[in-house]
């Protein structure tokens, strides 16, 4: 097969090391990519949000798969276009993508088939919003409805604080993405990432994860797109696992097809779970990044052949082959990332790391410029590790860590705590 990978992160990046172990991959292209990716696969320079352009080039290329990587070309409707031309694409539909694309669009669904989740509710000026707070006191969590990469998620510990994410968003802060604003109560509990394949009629876990989001160790500073994660996660117990995908997850995909608009793809359920029961707190329409890298480690060829047959409607005849592993990730960022920072500084020691089926270093946010590999991006490494344990896992991944010179980056130094404390 030639396939195609859309995206330029190290999501992408561990799905192109993964698809590349399966031997029925023929040719690689993964658009744009970056200076990691470039050095295993062709790198092309395209926009990936305008299905037009991205059929033209999987035409010219003579491209039998695509997997699309970010949400962005799944909302703008890449896959519908390819899938119009008779190219097989791995990633649901624009209408599917509401999922993710719009949170007022998940909790109707929710409510539609009486899935686990926080209630809610929706509003489209500020003056409701913050009546609504007001009656519903704190903490509360305030989001905007649209896609803001990662970051229009506000867990306000006080009423100040949600009157002014409320401001904020009906002020435009996050764009278009806040023009309509959901207000969800507090969950409390442990978070965990639960990913399952579906083809629009069956259902299929491929893992479990936990990321963590906040800034510094210990958990503490502003929420960022993800500063590591490692799978399995303990929390998501084989019992929750079911409950989730019983009460939360098939009911979903249910009201989807009833719909007239059947989800294909990776859905990422990001869980809530007290006592036992599990909540929703989002869906992702694709992979999460990090989580994506840790699951690529432990999966690696068969991930192919699980997309392909998830884009083909197959998935009741495949199983995931899991062994007993852990993997684990630590994201090496920017200095002053999730803020303003400094682009173009040169990372050191790379070449001298392993590359292999339990060591890698997935790009992120890198260039090549003048021989060197210099940062472009705030999350700018995802440096990855496997091992029989949890705790030897971290340890090879830290051991990674500390062979990479690069003084304008700072990592977390407590990825996995959570599980091995």
């Amino acid at each position: 097969m030639n396939i195609l990978i859309l995206g330029s992160g190290g999501r992408e990046h561990s799905l192109a090391w993964a698809v590349l172990q399966n031997p029925k991959c023929d040719k690689l292209i993964v658009a744009p990519g970056n200076a990691g990716i470039a050095q295993i696969a062709d790198c092309a320079a395209i926009d990936i949000n305008d299905g037009g352009t991205v059929v033209e080039f999987a035409a010219r290329n003579n491209i039998d798969f695509v997997i699309i990587g970010p949400e962005a070309p799944l909302a703008n409707g890449v896959a519908d276009r390819l899938r119009e031309a008779g190219v097989l694409v791995f990633g649901p539909s624009k209408a599917a993508a509401a999922l993710e694309a719009s949170k007022a669009f998940t909790k109707e669904i929710c409510d539609a088939c009486a899935a686990l989740t926080a209630a809610y509710g929706h509003f489209t000026d500020a003056a409701a919003a913050k009546a609504y707070v007001k009656a519903q006191g704190a903490p509360i969590v305030v989001k905007a409805d649209g896609l803001a990469a990662g970051k229009g998620v506000i867990i306000a510990e006080t009423l100040a604080q949600a009157e002014a994410a409320i401001d904020d968003m009906f002020g435009g802060e996050f764009g278009t993405a806040g023009a309509e604003v959901v207000i969800e109560e507090f969950m409390a509990g442990e978070e965990a990432s639960f990913f399952v394949l579906c083809d629009g009629a069956d259902v299929l876990p491929i893992g479990t994860a936990q990321d963590h989001k906040r800034v510094g160790d210990g958990d503490t500073g502003p929420n960022t797109g993800g500063m590591g994660a490692y799978s399995p996660a303990p929390v998501l117990t084989d019992q929750i696992a079911e409950r989730a995908l019983n009460e939360i997850i098939r009911p979903t995909m249910a009201e989807m097809v009833k719909r007239g608009m059947p989800y294909q793809g990776v859905l990422y359920a990001g869980l809530m779970i007290e006592n036992g029961t599990p909540r929703l707190v989002e869906y992702n329409v694709r992979f999460g990044d990090p989580e994506c890298q840790v699951l690529m480690m432990r999966l690696g060829a068969q991930a192919l052949d699980l997309m392909h047959a998830a884009s083909q409607g197959r998935l009741s005849e495949m199983q995931v082959n899991w062994a007993q592993d852990h993997a684990l990730t630590v994201v090496l960022a920017a200095n002053g990332y999730p803020g303003s920072y400094e682009k173009g500084s040169v990372i050191g020691g790379l070449g001298e790391l392993p590359e292999d089926s339990s060591n890698m270093v997935f790009h992120a946010g890198t260039a090549s410029q003048n021989g060197n590999i210099v940062a472009i991006g705030g999350r700018v490494l995802n440096v990855t590790a496997r091992g029989d344990s949890l705790a030897q896992a971290r340890e090879k991944a830290y051991a990674l860590v500390d062979g990479i010179d690069w003084p304008d980056g700072f990592h977390r130094r407590d990825i996995g705590w959570r599980a091995l404390s």
